[in-house]
């Protein structure tokens, strides 16, 4: 990947002339933001997570960032979701809540599949800022059709089979860093008449065996690594509190907008950063 200059973020330089490296707990609060906020607002925490550091010549967050990061945003959607989780221990006695686990474990099959069968080329696309950009573009384009789409009225308790299969093949596409999970499976969930709400609702109970999946799988190469920095931490906290104050945002602005703004900025971000990198 080409970089821009000299690192801006970096705790491992410093900038040749003279700049002074910015301290490690602030590059880690830096990440957790980015992370914490672009992993569940539909703009693409992957897409971000390539662009941001092409586009300022900056260097990409390091393995155990990443790991611990996901850890933030676990939490997150964790306590944001607590009761539905809580719900869903009762699954002998509750027929809703029996077919809500079902509908997660259908979803996560697709996802599951694809991430475990084209991890090699999904390396790649890392390696390729300008299709990242490109996918950024395509996600604004499928949440401005997604705007087209009538309002649905059916809670995720009504989900059926189907709606699994397609909201899980939606999460698989958005493996592609640059397209977002949530802005292709809140779309897709609407798609196949759930409410908006609803819809986004199945959308982030479907992202916490994916991103508890993806921080796995980090947190074991980083355990053949090496440790991590107690710095971290700071970045886990703040992406812990911008995840769920991006969950919260956008469950709000989706009862009353839907996601036009989103859509908007995917395009734009996405146009302005193939132009440039």
């Amino acid at each position: 990947m080409r970089v821009f200059g000299e690192c801006v973020l970096s705790r491992h330089t410093a900038a040749a002339a003279g700049t002074a490296t910015v301290p490690p707990v602030l590059t880690a609060a830096f990440w957790g933001l980015i992370q914490g906020l672009t992993e569940f607002l539909p703009i693409s925490s992957s897409g971000h997570l390539v662009l941001i550091p092409e586009l300022l010549g900056m260097d990409e967050p390091d393995l155990a960032t990443s790991a611990l990061l996901h850890v933030g945003t676990l939490l997150a959607v964790l306590w944001y979701y607590r009761s539905d989780l809580a719900r869903l221990t009762h699954v002998r006695s509750d027929p809703e809540a029996r077919r809500i686990l079902a509908l997660l474990a259908i979803g996560t099959i697709p996802a599951a599949i694809v991430g475990i069968t084209l991890d090699g080329p999904i390396e790649i696309v890392l390696d390729e800022p300008w299709i990242v950009a490109v996918a950024l573009i395509v996600t604004g384009l499928v949440l401005a059709v997604g705007l087209l789409l009538t309002q649905g009225t059916r809670r995720l308790e009504q989900g059926r089979p189907g709606d699994a299969v397609v909201v899980g093949l939606a999460q698989a596409f958005a493996l592609v860093p640059g397209i977002s999970r949530s802005g292709m499976t809140i779309t897709a969930g609407i798609a196949q008449g759930l409410d908006r709400v609803q819809a986004a609702r199945y959308a982030f109970l479907l992202a916490i065996p994916a991103i508890a999946g993806a921080g796995l799988l980090e947190g074991i190469k980083l355990a053949d690594a090496g440790g991590f920095e107690p710095s971290l931490l700071v970045g886990v906290a703040t992406a812990a509190i911008s995840g769920y104050v991006a969950i919260s945002f956008l469950i709000r602005l989706l009862a009353r907008a839907g996601m036009a703004p989103f859509a908007a900025y995917c395009i734009v971000f996405g146009t302005v950063a193939y132009l440039l990198v």
